[in-house]
């Protein structure tokens, strides 16, 4: 046999064993760094925490808000709150009261 029919055959024989850690490398490669591998997955983990922060603060501003609505509605109406709201719209003060201004940008409502 001469050398090239040697170097044929085992080029031949080496060709799947090659073929099946060229596959295993690049399911391995994408298990790691692919659009679902473990980054990934770190990321979203990251940006799920985020947004159920986002949403814990929302849900106490909502909760906040419909406190102060629930003050105005119903049979049972805080007056403290109705007056407070009221001077605020109709821009009334009394005369023993004292008016602290807001800038411009950082009013109440």
């Amino acid at each position: 046999m001469s050398f090239g029919q040697t170097l044929k055959r085992k080029a031949r024989e080496a060709l799947l064993p090659l073929g099946f850690a060229a596959l295993c490398g690049y399911f391995a490669w994408h298990s790691i760094h692919g659009e679902f591998g473990t980054m990934a997955r770190e990321q979203r983990q990251k940006d799920v925490a985020a947004a159920r922060e986002v949403l814990a603060r929302a849900i106490e501003e909502r909760d906040r808000i419909e406190r102060r609505v629930n003050g105005l509605r119903g049979t049972e109406i805080d007056r403290d709150q109705l007056d407070e709201r009221a001077r605020t719209l109709l821009n009334l003060v009394g005369k023993d009261e004292i008016v602290i201004p807001y800038e411009p940008g950082r009013r109440l409502y």
